[in-house]
C-alpha cells in the first residue's frame, strides 16, 4: 500500500489514499461533482501471511514483523519433512582413514570428524581439505601389554561452542580443545577410566561427562579462568602443552543381575531442559541421572530390544529418548507419571541403527546398510518417496519409504578379510555418524565398512 501523500486541503478534510493499481479510493473522504461524500470507517490492512512477506519481514528487521503466532513453527516443521527429499549427495575424499565414527560442525564450512584409527581432522566441504589435529598423550605412557585403542568414538562442542570434548591418543584419556583455535587445553588421564570412552556429553559450557567400558560415568568441570587465560602454549620443541586433570566425579553405572561384567556404556544424551542425563549400556538397559551438582539415579529400565544398543538421542520438544539397536528404534516417554516404551522396525536386514538424530518431531537414522531413513514421530510413520505424474499435479506418495542410499566411499583392497567378503558382491557402508546445519539446510554422514576387519571410510555432504 502505498504512503499517504500531503494534500492542499484544510487540516480538518484529510486527504485521500492513493489508489493501488485496480483498486478505488472508496475509503477516504472527498469530493464529487454531486458535494461531499460520507465519511467511510477505513479498512483494516489484509494480513499478509505467505511465506514471502513472512521473510521479507524478517529480512528487513521491520518491528512487530518478526513472525506470526505458531507460524514460525509451522515453518520449521515443513522445512524438515520437505528437506530430506531435497537432499542431493557429494561424496568427499578422506584419503585411507578408517571408518568416520564420529563428526561435529564447527562453522558453516568446516566438520570435525574421529575414526577408528584414532584420527582427528577437520573437514572443509567445500574445498575437500583435511587438517589432522595432533592428539593428547597422557603423562605416563601405556602398559606394555595394554590392548590396541578402539579409536575416537565422541567428538561434541559444550553450548557455547568454545571447547570441544574428544578422546586423547589413549582412548581412555578425555581431551579438551579450544575452540576455534583447536589448541590443546587440558587432558583427563588422572584417576579417570580404565577402559575406552564410547560417548560424551555436555551438561554446561564448563561439565562434560564421559562414558566407559569400564561401566562407569566421569564427570569434568573444567576450570573456566583456564581456557580464558588466552592462547595455548607450546613448549621449546614446538610440542603443545596442556594441563592433566582428574575427573570430580565417578559414578558406577547399575550392573544387572543377569549379566553384571557387561554394564559397559555405550551412548549418552543429556537434557537441558529437564536436567537429566540417559545412558545406554550393553547389556540392555538405559539408565536416568537428575543432573545437577551431581548425579542422583533416577531409574533403570531394561530394553526390549538389548542387542547391539549403540546409539541415543533426546529430543526436547517432545520428551522423548530414542535408543538405536540392531533391528529397531525404541522411544521412551519417561516424564513424571508416564513410563511408556514404543518401538519401530528399521527393517534394515539386521545391519543394525548406527545414528540417531532427532530435530523437530523427525528423527534421522543412519543404518548399518549405507542409507538413511526419516520418521515422523508426531504421525507415527516413515517419510515416504513421493513422484509428480505431470508438471501441474501435486507430488503423489508412492507408498515406499524415503531412502537416501549414500555412496560407496573408499574400501582397502589389501586386507586379507576381503577374500571372504567380496563373496558377497558389494559392501555398503555402516553410517556410525551423521550431523545437521539446520540454518544452511546440510548433512553431514560419516562411516565405513561394517564388518570390524575391514578398513575404509565413507565421508559425503548432503545438500
Amino acid at each position: 500500500m502505498a504512503p499517504l501523500q500531503p494534500g492542499s486541503r484544510k487540516r480538518e478534510a484529510p486527504a485521500p489514499q492513493e489508489a493501488a493499481a485496480g483498486s478505488s479510493s472508496q475509503g477516504s473522504a472527498g469530493v464529487d461533482g454531486h458535494g461531499p461524500l460520507p465519511l467511510k470507517k477505513p479498512r483494516r490492512p489484509a494480513a499478509q501471511r505467505s511465506l514471502v512477506n513472512y521473510l521479507k519481514g524478517r529480512e528487513v528487521g521491520a518491528p512487530g514483523r518478526a513472525g506470526f503466532p505458531g507460524f514460525d513453527s509451522e515453518l520449521r516443521g515443513l522445512a524438515v519433512r520437505k528437506l530430506p527429499e531435497l537432499l542431493r549427495e557429494r561424496e568427499l575424499s578422506l584419503g585411507t582413514v578408517d571408518k568416520v565414527f564420529a563428526s561435529q560442525w564447527l562453522n558453516a564450512k568446516q566438520v570435525v570428524c574421529g575414526t577408528k584409527c584414532n584420527t582427528l581432522f577437520v573437514v572443509n566441504v567445500q574445498s575437500g581439505h583435511k587438517t589432522r589435529i595432533p592428539l593428547m598423550r597422557d603423562r605416563r605412557p601405556p602398559p606394555v601389554h595394554a590392548q590396541p585403542g578402539c579409536g575416537i568414538h565422541a567428538v561434541q562442542l559444550n553450548p557455547s561452542k568454545t571447547l570441544l570434548a574428544t578422546g586423547g591418543e589413549n582412548p581412555n584419556s578425555l581431551a579438551i580443545y579450544r575452540l576455534p583455535t583447536l589448541d590443546a587445553l587440558c587432558l583427563g588421564d588422572r584417576h579417570g577410566h580404565k577402559d575406552w570412552i564410547f560417548a560424551l556429553a555436555w551438561m554446561s559450557d564448563t561439565v562434560v561427562v564421559s562414558g566407559s567400558r569400564d561401566g562407569t560415568l566421569g564427570i569434568w568441570k573444567i576450570d573456566p579462568d583456564v581456557f580464558r587465560s588466552g592462547i595455548g602454549w607450546h613448549s621449546a620443541a614446538g610440542l603443545p602443552v596442556y594441563s592433566h586433570i582428574r575427573p570430580a566425579e565417578v559414578e558406577d553405572v547399575p550392573r544387572a543381575g543377569t549379566n553384571p561384567g557387561n554394564c559397559k556404556v555405550r551412548a549418552l544424551a543429556f537434557s537441558a531442559q529437564r536436567q537429566e542425563l540417559g545412558a545406554v549400556t550393553m547389556d540392555g538397559y538405559f539408565h536416568l541421572w537428575k543432573a545437577r551438582n551431581t548425579l542422583a539415579r533416577l531409574l533403570s529400565i531394561r530394553l526390549p530390544y538389548c542387542r547391539e544398543n549403540v546409539c541415543l538421542t533426546y529430543c526436547d520438544e517432545l520428551s522423548l529418548y530414542a535408543v538405536g539397536s540392531q533391528s529397531h528404534v525404541s522411544f521412551l516417554d519417561l516424564r513424571q507419571g508416564h513410563q511408556s516404551v514404543r518401538h519401530l522396525c528399521s527393517r534394515e536386514g539386521g545391519t543394525g541403527v548406527r545414528s540417531l538424530s532427532f530435530y523437530e518431531h523427525i528423527i534421522t537414522v543412519g543404518t548399518g546398510h549405507g542409507s538413511l531413513l526419516f520418521y515422523d514421530v508426531r504421525a507415527q510413520r516413515f517419510l515416504e518417496e513421493k513422484i509428480s505424474v505431470s508438471p501441474y499435479s501435486s507430488p503423489r506418495s508412492t507408498g515406499r519409504r524415503l531412502r537416501l542410499i549414500c555412496g560407496r566411499g573408499w574400501l582397502s583392497q589389501d586386507d586379507l578379510q576381503m577374500n571372504y567378503f567380496g563373496a558377497f558382491g558389494e559392501l555398503p557402508n555402516a553410517l556410525y555418524t551423521h550431523c545437521y546445519n539446520w540454518p544452511e539446510m546440510k548433512l553431514f554422514v560419516g562411516g565405513g565398512p561394517l564388518p570390524s576387519g575391514l578398513r575404509g571410510n565413507y565421508a559425503g555432504l548432503w545438500s
